[in-house]
């Protein structure tokens, strides 16, 4: 076994691959200042071990069933609603959070304003060519120009929807706005990466020729010869570590390239499509590799959804980014739910319920496929363990929507929960309950803080939130 520390940037490399790591007991601890949370725990609560925070933003589009959402109870003794219940095995890890507003985005103009400065707390302006200004940037992009520097990939953007483009003419907003909740400036949208290969590419697949020429095969096989010398020098516990972690790797895979074959088959059995491949020289990898096909995935939704989760728990477990986004949908979208029992549409149609008891009881549904989504991440997270914890624990999970009840657009008493206990400096289990209009962009500023990126100020932030590290805090009754 080798007694000096391995760096923690350790690689797993092969011709066309190269794989980072989970942490090791082998590597060098990580400094106090890479891991703000675990540094500030009291030395007789402090882990051996530190483990940077991570970050991640599920957000849903199109807002909830605002009389389904609500818990029962405020603090440790509250009830998961009808539509929070998939949150049943992680319940004691999540806070959800109630009365919060973003109020820069109570104009009253439909949904693009709520998308796109979701984590910027501002007002977008209006506009319907591609002239796009936020007026500021991000929260989990202030975060990544800050401590991004860590890993390999600053961050990571991912989601199910292509960019739409046009105009909504009902409000007079570019629908470009409401593909995008990352901005790196003002004027600048980070782009999401929708198909699971070009995402799973990203994270495993070296660039270039030598990426080209073994594309066709595993990267886990690739780097395997690298992974036994590396297990040769460890102890047992990070043996099996990796063992596990080269499965999860090769699982993923095997899933995606599984989609991936079904789908060429159903679109080789299509006529039309055979002509739009003609159109394109007859190179089919272009028409399969385009990004928009990966948003027609007509086998299975869940799955594509899960595989771009699966994508963000591994490039958290290895380390490869700290900060992560997911769009469960575009603003507007009108995704087909029609799989779910009893869902006879699309989901934006559904949010216009009108008051309509069958339309609201179709909208519960797809807002509970939406946790249910959440919560199979979080419980893959909290089955990771770090030391005495597990990743989850080392993690912040944030859901929401940016808007309460889609039928009136509203932007107060967002639909927000939080999970993981943010490397442990947030006491989970708890429905908190604030007081009225209290500004979203105050948890933004708590959650910086736990981050390593800590600011002073947040666009409308009064400060940061109260009672997320107190276990008796309950907030305020309603």
């Amino acid at each position: 076994m080798n007694s000096r520390p391995w760096s923690r940037r350790t690689l797993l490399k092969g011709l066309g691959a190269s794989l980072s790591l989970p942490l090791l007991e082998a590597m060098a601890p990580l400094p106090a200042w890479c891991a703000p949370a675990a540094a500030a725990a009291s030395a007789a609560t402090k882990p051996a071990r530190r483990y940077p925070v991570r970050l991640a933003v599920l957000y849903m589009p199109n807002g909830v069933n605002p009389h389904a959402w609500a818990p029962e109870g405020t603090g440790a003794e509250f009830q998961l609603s009808p539509i929070l219940e998939p949150l049943a095995k992680v319940r004691d890890r999540v806070l959800v959070l109630s009365q919060l507003m973003n109020a820069g985005t109570n104009t009253g103009d439909g949904h693009y304003v709520k998308t796109a400065a979701f984590l910027t707390g501002t007002t977008i302006t209006r506009t319907t060519g591609s002239d796009l200004r936020c007026g500021g940037v991000s929260m989990d992009q202030f975060a990544a120009q800050r401590i991004g520097n860590l890993t390999p990939l600053p961050s990571l953007e991912l989601g199910i929807e292509p960019v739409t483009t046009g105009v909504d003419t009902n409000v007079g907003y570019t629908r470009l706005y409401g593909s995008h909740i990352s901005w790196s400036t003002p004027t600048t949208p980070v782009a999401k990466e929708i198909n699971p290969q070009l995402a799973f590419n990203r994270l495993f697949r070296a660039e270039g020729a030598q990426a080209a020429a073994t594309a066709d095969r595993s990267v886990v096989d690739l780097v395997l010869a690298d992974a036994r010398r590396l297990q040769n020098r460890v102890g047992r516990a990070d043996q099996a570590k990796v063992g596990e972690y080269l499965e999860a790797v090769r699982a993923v895979e095997r899933r995606i390239e599984f989609a991936a074959q079904r789908q060429r088959e159903e679109y080789d059995a299509d006529p039309l499509v055979r002509k739009e491949i003609e159109k394109l020289g007859g190179r089919i990898h272009d028409y399969y590799q385009d990004p928009a096909r990966a948003s027609e995935r007509s086998g299975n939704h869940t799955e594509h959804v899960r595989l771009m989760l699966d994508l963000m728990l591994l490039a958290f477990w290895s380390d490869s980014t700290r900060i992560s986004t997911f769009m469960f949908g575009n603003a507007v979208s009108g995704k087909n739910f029609s799989f779910l029992e009893g869902v006879p549409g699309g989901h934006h149609e559904l949010s216009h319920h009108e008051h309509k008891p069958e339309k609201l009881e179709a909208y519960k549904r797809i807002n509970t496929w939406h946790v249910a989504q959440t919560a199979y991440l979080l419980e893959k997270m909290a089955a990771i363990p770090e030391g005495e914890s597990t990743l989850l624990d080392n993690s912040m999970v944030l859901f929401g929507a940016g808007m309460r009840d889609g039928n009136a657009h509203d932007p107060h008493n967002l639909p927000l929960f939080l999970a993981g206990r943010g490397g442990g400096t947030l006491a989970t289990g708890r429905h908190l309950v604030y007081e009225k209009n209290t500004p979203l962009c105050n948890l933004y500023r708590s959650m910086l803080t736990r981050l390593g990126a800590p600011t002073d100020h947040f666009s409308d932030s009064t400060g940061e939130l109260a009672g997320l590290a107190d276990p008796q805090f309950r907030g305020v009754q309603a």
